[in-house]
C-alpha cells in the first residue's frame, strides 16, 4: 500500500492517497475500470504484476484499498462486496473447527446471525460477554479462543469498550482483537493504533455515505493475515465491482466534513431527547452520564452520529414514533447524509430475538444525517408527541 501521504492530515489523505491524476489523460478522479480481464504482454506477462482478472485485482479497487489503509493507519486493506462478506472473510480466515471466539453482548444482528447460525455449524463456538467489563472478558477467554470480536460504539446500544485493554486481554490469551469500526469511522477512531489486529467496516455506511452502494473492507497491519485474506477473497470471490469501489472512494473524500456535521446534529438530538418526557433513556456516548463516556473521550475524536433511546411507554409507542417522522426516513442501514429511524427489535436486530443479544423492545435507533438540526429536532418532537 502507498504511504507517501502518511504524515499528512486525514482529509488530505482521504482525497489524495491512491488517487493520483491518471497518467494518460490527467483525469483528477480515478477512472472506473469497468473490465473483467486485462491484455497480457505475452503469456503470464501481467500489467504491473497484478492485473489479469478483476476478481483478483482491479485498479479502481486498488485505489480504494490504498485510501482505506492510509485512513486506518494500516499497511493493508482489502475491499469486499459487503460488510458481511468482510466479516465472513475474517472469521473463516482466522477460525477453524474447534476454535472459540468471544463476542460482545451488543453487536450487529447480522454479525450475530453469521456466527450463531453459520459458523457454529462448522464447529466454531462462542461466548457472549460485556466487553466494557474487562474482568468478564478475561473470564470468557479459553485456551481455544482465537478471536475477540468488538464493536465500539456498538450497534444498537452505543456501548463503548476500551480497545487498548481488550487488545491486551486478547493477546495475553493468544487471540486476535477484531474491531468493527463502522459506527466510529477512521475519522473518529483508529483501532489499529489502540492495539487491535484487524479493523472491519461496512463501507455501505459512513464511508460511502450516500446510501447508494453496498460494500465492506478489512484493514490490518499483519502481512501474513493480509495474504490469507487475499487468498480467501480471490478463491471465494466476494469482491466489489469497479463502480461500487468508485462510489465508495468518492464518499471517502468528504468523510471528515460529513462526520463533523453528523456529530453536531447528534449532540443536539441527544440533548433534546434527554429532556423529553416520552424518553426514559438516551444512548449516546457523548453524554456525561453514559457509562462509557470517559473511555470514548479518550479513544475517539468525537462521539459519532448514532443515537438510540427507549420510549417510556414501551414497544407499541416506540413503533408508532418510528413510523411517525417526516424528515427521518423509516429504513434500515445508517451513515448516509439523510437521517434514518428504525426499530431494532423488529428490523436490524430481529435475528437476535430470544438470545443473549436481544435488544429492548422499546428501543428506537437513529442515524442522524446532515440536514438542518432544527428540522430534525422538530421532527422527533412531533413524532413523540
Amino acid at each position: 500500500m502507498s504511504h507517501e501521504s502518511a504524515d499528512t492530515g486525514f482529509s488530505t489523505r482521504a482525497i489524495h492517497t491512491g488517487q493520483e491524476p491518471d497518467p494518460r489523460t490527467g483525469s483528477v478522479i480515478v477512472p472506473i475500470y469497468q473490465t473483467s480481464t486485462y491484455a497480457q504482454d505475452g503469456v503470464g506477462g501481467t500489467r504491473e504484476g497484478d492485473y489479469e482478472y478483476s476478481r483478483t485485482a482491479n485498479p479502481t479497487r486498488t485505489a480504494l484499498e490504498e485510501a482505506l489503509a492510509a485512513l486506518e493507519n494500516g499497511r493493508h486493506a482489502l475491499a469486499f462486496g459487503s460488510g458481511m462478506a468482510a466479516s465472513d472473510a475474517v472469521l473463516r480466515t482466522t477460525l477453524r473447527p474447534g476454535d472459540h471466539l468471544v463476542l460482545g453482548n451488543d453487536v450487529y444482528g447480522g454479525t450475530f446471525r453469521l456466527i450463531d447460525k453459520v459458523l457454529t455449524g462448522w464447529g466454531v463456538t462462542y461466548s457472549v460477554a460485556h466487553l466494557s467489563d474487562v474482568d468478564e472478558v478475561r473470564a470468557a477467554m479459553r485456551p481455544e479462543t482465537k478471536l475477540v470480536w468488538c464493536e465500539s460504539p456498538t450497534n444498537p446500544l452505543l456501548g463503548i469498550s476500551d480497545i487498548t485493554a481488550l487488545a491486551g486481554i486478547a493477546h495475553e490469551g493468544g487471540a486476535k482483537l477484531v474491531v468493527d469500526n463502522t459506527f466510529a469511522t477512521p475519522y473518529l477512531q483508529t483501532p489499529l493504533d489502540l492495539g487491535a489486529d484487524v479493523v472491519v467496516h461496512s463501507t455501505t455506511k459512513y464511508l460511502g455515505g450516500h446510501s447508494d452502494v453496498v460494500g465492506g473492507a478489512v484493514v490490518t497491519g499483519d502481512d501474513d493475515l493480509r495474504e490469507q485474506l487475499f487468498f480467501l477473497r480471490n478463491s471465494a470471490g466476494a469482491v466489489p465491482g469497479a463502480f461500487d469501489a468508485w462510489l465508495t472512494l468518492r464518499g471517502l473524500k468528504t468523510l471528515s466534513v460529513r462526520m463533523e456535521r453528523h456529530c453536531d446534529n447528534a449532540e443536539r438530538i441527544a440533548a433534546m431527547l434527554q429532556d423529553h418526557p416520552k424518553v426514559s433513556r438516551v444512548y449516546y456516548p457523548g453524554l456525561a452520564e453514559h457509562p462509557g463516556h470517559d473511555v470514548a473521550a479518550k479513544q475517539m475524536r468525537r462521539f459519532g452520529g448514532m443515537v438510540a433511546f427507549d420510549h417510556v411507554d414501551g414497544e407499541q409507542a416506540a413503533l408508532k414514533a418510528a413510523a411517525g417522522t417526516n424528515v427521518f426516513i423509516l429504513a434500515e442501514s445508517l451513515g448516509g447524509v439523510e437521517s434514518l429511524i428504525e426499530h431494532p427489535g423488529r428490523m436490524t436486530h430481529a435475528s437476535a430475538e430470544g438470545s443473549l443479544l436481544q435488544v429492548p423492545a422499546e428501543l428506537v435507533r437513529l442515524s442522524v444525517g446532515i440536514e438542518d438540526a432544527d428540522d430534525l429536532v422538530d421532527d422527533l418532537r412531533q413524532a413523540l408527541a
